[in-house]
């Protein structure tokens, strides 16, 4: 049985940078290169029998895109996924500002 730790290094090598950053695509003479957060997280193990295991996952928000067009190069965020990340930190952060408040009042 191949060593798990090995065989879950190899398959990351391809992860960080390309996995952020997509491929180039030109369309009517415009270049997008898109850009996501990006993280993963791999785990594995064995016995001195030789029984292991091992699983991973990964995960990528889409935040938006590099354009260029001539000599003008801009980032265009994706506002649906701001808004996605926005809205559940304001209500969370709100909340816990609302409790140190009611806290502090005591």
């Amino acid at each position: 049985m191949p060593n798990i730790a090995l065989e879950l290094g190899k398959q990351s090598a391809s992860f960080g940078v390309k996995s952020a950053y997509g491929e180039q695509q030109d369309v009517d003479g415009v270049t997008l290169i898109p850009v996501a957060v990006t993280w993963s997280g791999f785990g594995g193990g064995s016995d001195e029998a030789g029984n292991g295991g091992g699983g991973g996952g990964g995960y990528a928000i889409p935040i938006g895109a590099y354009i260029r067009r001539g000599d003008d190069l801009r980032f265009e965020p994706n506002i649906i996924a701001l808004l996605a990340v926005a809205i559940p930190f304001v209500f969370f952060a709100g909340r816990a500002l609302s409790r140190v408040i009611r806290t502090l009042k005591k």
